[in-house]
């Protein structure tokens, strides 16, 4: 099936766009939640993979939550991308479009499943030996329940996997496993 753009042309706008490897090792990792999303949803792993990918295209640029995602909204349209991952992609952040609701489930699944990385890569960070490989699921799910840990990742957006029918601890794991997956690209 075709989405507008391959993987490769995505993975060339993220190197386009983005100079920092943080935020490239980011989209990497959403790209493999998403995957794995898919996967467990009888979703497309493609179409959401590709969602998790391009998200943040414009997190450089364009920085201030009130606006971020806007500019990637317009790239991804000029490079013809699906709708479908274009309105999942500006509404990961609803700061950026008052009013505006998930409604989806790649639209919970995005926004959980990029917002879940951060959490699972400091999980990673205060691990002695700095790898995911070395983090357990439980780890992660106790590091949820603790609010002053990692506060970038908003735990009210990751529970939002519960609507799309993944418990919090389920997706915990889910998001983990992805990770581990590709560890070595991202650097951990």
């Amino acid at each position: 099936m075709s989405y507008g753009i391959t993987r490769e042309e995505a993975r060339a706008l993220v190197d386009e766009h983005l100079a920092s490897p943080h935020l490239i090792n980011h989209s990497l990792a959403a790209e493999a939640v998403l995957r794995a999303t898919a996967k467990r949803l009888g979703e497309d792993p493609e179409k959401w993979g590709l969602a998790g990918l391009l998200h943040d295209l414009d997190a450089e640029s364009n920085p201030d939550l009130d606006t971020h995602t806007t500019r990637t909204v317009e790239i991804l349209r000029r490079h013809g991308v699906d709708p479908e991952i274009v309105e999942a992609i500006a509404l990961h952040n609803l700061q950026a479009h008052p009013g505006a609701r998930r409604s989806t489930p790649l639209h919970f699944a995005l926004a959980a499943g990029e917002t879940v990385t951060g959490l699972v890569v400091a999980a990673a960070l205060v691990n002695p030996q700095r790898q995911l490989a070395a983090v357990k699921a439980k780890s992660v799910q106790k590091r949820f329940k603790e609010k002053a840990f990692a506060r970038g990742a908003d735990r009210t957006i990751i529970a939002e996997c519960e609507q799309i029918g993944i418990s919090v601890p389920d997706f915990c794991a889910l998001a983990l496993t992805a990770m581990q997956e590709i560890a070595p690209e991202i650097g951990l």
